[in-house]
């Protein structure tokens, strides 16, 4: 059986984006709370997201977000990774505050929440490295899902990772 490289290349940006996932969840989380969430997208799906986002970025004046929206038309997949908004109940004051009810009574992201997400992207972008997969972290991506209600509305923070495989990366140069 004769495979063809552009479906070759699309089935392991899948896998990819698959083993990013399960890496984003399985890495350390304070407290080992696991509030992440991820999707992944392809295909029609991928590129109305990638719509939205240019439709989002006119409205709230960010030309940046139809350069990033671009790219993931470009890319194969997109993996969308974000955190709920919850205290992780520790009081260290990370985020401003003296105490986690303080935070929340103001509205206020729990720093551990957001380190973990960091963690996770981390971890979920290793591995995209090492299977030789271009990607680039957004937060245009992140801001777009949460704006449209692609995560459930407890996610308050989130960014997006568009994967692709080229000859080259279509993140370099992105003007």
């Amino acid at each position: 059986m004769k495979h063809e490289s552009k479906e070759a290349e699309r089935r392991a940006v899948l896998s990819a984006a698959d083993a990013m996932a399960a890496a984003a969840r399985t890495a350390p989380k304070g407290r080992g709370l696991d509030r992440l969430e991820t999707w992944i997208l392809d295909g029609p799906e991928k590129d109305a997201f990638a719509e939205s986002m240019r439709t989002y970025g006119k409205e709230i004046g960010a030309d940046f977000f139809l350069r990033d929206a671009k790219n993931i038309d470009q890319a194969a997949a997109l993996l969308l990774l974000g955190v709920e908004d919850a205290q992780h109940g520790l009081n260290c004051g990370y985020c401003g505050k003296e105490t986690c009810e303080e935070a929340a009574a103001d509205g206020i992201a729990c720093a551990f929440a957001i380190t973990d997400l960091g963690i996770a992207i981390g971890s979920a972008v290793s591995v995209a490295a090492d299977l030789r997969i271009d990607n680039r972290v957004m937060y245009s991506a992140g801001k777009t899902a949460i704006h449209i209600g692609l995560f459930s509305k407890k996610i308050k923070a989130a960014y997006g990772v568009p994967l692709s495989v080229s000859g080259k990366s279509v993140f370099f140069d992105r003007g």
